[in-house]
C-alpha cells in the first residue's frame, strides 16, 4: 500500500529535479526511512517523497541517480565562527583562557580585516558544503564580509555580529558595539533569501550586563536569533565576576536574557535548576562536543536537557578549536561522548542524534518550518551520500550509519534550495585551488607573528 504522499496526480507529475535510485531518511515526525525512493524537487522546494516509480521520471527536467546510496536532509551546524578556519591548528593543546588571551585575540587584531574574514569564511563554507552540511550559524567580526562570503558560496546561514566590551578590529569604540550589531542587522534583514541576520553576545566575561541586555533588546526588536556563550568552563561566573552562589545560566536569565529566540552555545557546567531554567524558557542549546573535549571544557549534560524539552542542535564550534567542521564527525562523538560519561549505551541513539543535526538543528534557529527534514513543502537542502564504501557495507540500519560510519568525505551531491552546490564531489561554482592559496597566504602571515612561531 503506497504511503499517503506516493500518490500523484497528472496535473502534478512536473519537477525541474527527480532524485531516484535512494534510501531517503525523511527525518519527518515519524524517522519514516524510504528504500529505493524517490524525491521530486521544484522551483526550490520539495515536491514529492515516494517509493519506487511513484513520480515519472520523464516529467523531471534533470534525472539524478543516487547510485543506492542514502538521500537525507542537509546538515545543520548551529554554532561555528567561519573566518577561525584560518586559525586552525594554530593554538592546540591549550586550556581556554589561555588559547583565547595569549593567541586567538592577538591574532584576530593583527590579521583579522574584511579580506581575510572573506577568505577565511569561504574556506569554511567550502569545507561544510564538500561535508554535507547546508545552513549554519555564525557569529564573528566584520560580520558584512562574512556574509558578502556566505551569499557567494550559496549556503543557507544565521549569521551575527559579535559584540563584546573591549576593542576589536571592528569596532575599535566598545561604545559603538551594539550599534554596530542592529547595523548589521537593519542592512541584512530580508535582504538575501539565505540569510537571517542575527546579534551576538560572546559571553557573559566579555560583555557587560548592560551590553547583554542591550543587545539583547535590539535582537528582540529586530525580531532575530540572540546567541551567546554560556557555562562553557567551570570558572565561567568568576570570570564574569557573578556574585556566589549564582550561575551563569540564572545570572543571564535575571538580566532576562532567556527566551524562545535565544541560542546558549555549550552550556557544559549546568546544575539540575539550571537545566529547569532551560527548559522553562524555552531558549536552545548549540552542543559542540569536540570543541568541549579538545578545550577540556567538560561534557555538557545533553540528555538532561533533551529530557527537559530543551531544543539541542549540534555545532562543532570555530576550526581553531575543533578542528575542522565535519559534522558527521560531530554526530559520532556526540553518540559515543555521552554513552561513556553515563554508562548507558542506549544514551543519544542513532535516530537522536540525526535529528539533532537536522531537524532539532533547525528548530534551534527557527527554521524548522523551512528546513530540517525532506517533507513537501520544504525547501530542497538535500545531501546523497555514496555508499558504495568499504566502511558503509553492508548496511542495515541507515540512521546507525550516519551516525557511527559516514563521513563528511562520503558527500557526493549538495542542493540548497534546489539548486547543486555539489555535484560528483565536486563544488560547482567555487574554485577550492584559489580558496585554499588565500587562506595559505593569510596563514603565514599569521605564523611569523604568533608566540608560537612558524
Amino acid at each position: 500500500m503506497p504511503l499517503p504522499w506516493e500518490v500523484v496526480s497528472a496535473l502534478e507529475n512536473t519537477a525541474d529535479t527527480l532524485i531516484c535510485n535512494a534510501t531517503v531518511v525523511t527525518v519527518n515526525p515519524g524517522f519514516d526511512i524510504v528504500k529505493d525512493g524517490v524525491v521530486a524537487v521544484d522551483n526550490g522546494r520539495i515536491k514529492h517523497v515516494g517509493g519506487p516509480g511513484s513520480f515519472p521520471a520523464d516529467a523531471a527536467a534533470e534525472v539524478i541517480d543516487a547510485g543506492g546510496g542514502i538521500l537525507m536532509p542537509g546538515l545543520i551546524n548551529t554554532h561555528t565562527h567561519l573566518p577561525m578556519s584560518l586559525f586552525r591548528g594554530l593554538a592546540d593543546d591549550l586550556p581556554l583562557e589561555k588559547w583565547l588571551t595569549e593567541h586567538i585575540f592577538p591574532a584576530e587584531a593583527a590579521h583579522i580585516t574584511p579580506a581575510t574574514v572573506q577568505n577565511g569564511t569561504m574556506l569554511s563554507c567550502a569545507e561544510m558544503l564538500l561535508s554535507g552540511t547546508t545552513t549554519c550559524c555564525d557569529g564573528y567580526f566584520y560580520e558584512h564580509a562574512v556574509a558578502e562570503a556566505v551569499a557567494q558560496a550559496g549556503i543557507r546561514a544565521v549569521l551575527a555580529q559579535g559584540v563584546v566590551d573591549f576593542p576589536t578590529p571592528d569596532a575599535p569604540d566598545p561604545e559603538k558595539n551594539v550599534d554596530r550589531a542592529v547595523e548589521f542587522v537593519r542592512t541584512w534583514k530580508n535582504r538575501h533569501s539565505r540569510i537571517m541576520p542575527s546579534i551576538f553576545c560572546h559571553s557573559s566575561y566579555t560583555c557587560s550586563a548592560d551590553t547583554l541586555q542591550r543587545a539583547k533588546q535590539a535582537a528582540t526588536a529586530a525580531g532575530v536569533v540572540f546567541q551567546i556563550h554560556v557555562a562553557e568552563t567551570q570558572n565561567e561566573s568568576a570570570l564574569a565576576g557573578i556574585p556566589d552562589g549564582v550561575s551563569p545560566v540564572k545570572y543571564l536569565a535575571d538580566l532576562g536574557l532567556l527566551d524562545e529566540d535565544t541560542l546558549a552555545s555549550h552550556c557544559v557546567w549546568l546544575n539540575a535548576v539550571d537545566i529547569s531554567i532551560l527548559g522553562d524558557s524555552g531558549a536552545a542549546v548549540a552542543h559542540n562536543p569536540e570543541s568541549n573535549m579538545k578545550l577540556a571544557s567538560g561534557i555538557a549534560p545533553v540528555p538532561a536537557l533533551i529530557h527537559a524539552g530543551v531544543p539541542v542542535g549540534l555545532g562543532t564550534d570555530g576550526c581553531a578549536s575543533n578542528n575542522n567542521l565535519d559534522m558527521f564527525e560531530a554526530m559520532g562523538f556526540a553518540a559515543k561522548l555521552h554513552k561513556a560519561a553515563t554508562g548507558d549505551p542506549t544514551v543519544l541513539d542513532a535516530e537522536t542524534v540525526v535529528r539533532m543535526a537536522t531537524i532539532e538543528g533547525a528548530r534551534t534557529l527557527g527554521l524548522d518550518s523551512l528546513t530540517g527534514s525532506i517533507e513537501p513543502g520544504k525547501v530542497a537542502d538535500l545531501i546523497v551520500l555514496d555508499t558504495r564504501r568499504p566502511h558503509l557495507s553492508p548496511m542495515y540500519h541507515p540512521e546507525s550509519h550516519l551516525v557511527y560510519a559516514v563521513q563528511g568525505a562520503d558527500t557526493i551531491h549538495v542542493m540548497i534550495d534546489g539548486q547543486m552546490l555539489v555535484r560528483d564531489g565536486r563544488l560547482v561554482d567555487m574554485d577550492v585551488g584559489e580558496i585554499i592559496a588565500r587562506a595559505a597566504e593569510t596563514g603565514a602571515a599569521i605564523a611569523q607573528t604568533d608566540s608560537r612561531g612558524p
